[in-house]
């Protein structure tokens, strides 16, 4: 079975007032998820987003989920993304076939 992703927005730290605005997003805190149905893996961290004064600015009241991943996917670039993903795939990989084992001692019982 492949593996299914899922970007979750723990958090977002915010600037009060900047340019005029009000509750500016200055800091993503990001979750991604992934499972094979059986195993689960997750990977947590943050980006840092800036505003540029006279781009298009949304109220933190109308922000989507959709909007802040995409800024974080962004923020965090192509090839990062995917480093994400295949440590993911290789915490799932470990679960299911360990690299290492502890096995019992065999004096104790």
């Amino acid at each position: 079975m492949a593996n299914t992703y899922t970007w979750v927005i723990e958090a977002m730290d915010c600037v009060p007032q900047e340019d005029g605005l009000t509750d500016v997003v200055m800091t993503i805190h990001w979750r991604q998820n992934a499972t094979d149905g059986t195993y689960d893996a997750t990977v947590y961290g943050t980006v840092g987003v800036t505003y540029t004064p006279g781009s298009p600015f949304t109220p933190y009241a109308d922000l989507t989920r959709q909007q802040v991943i995409g800024w974080t996917q962004d923020a965090l670039g192509t090839e990062q993304c995917a480093e994400i993903t295949a440590n993911l795939d290789a915490q799932i990989a470990n679960q299911i076939n360990p690299p290492v084992v502890t096995l019992p001692l065999l004096w104790v019982v």
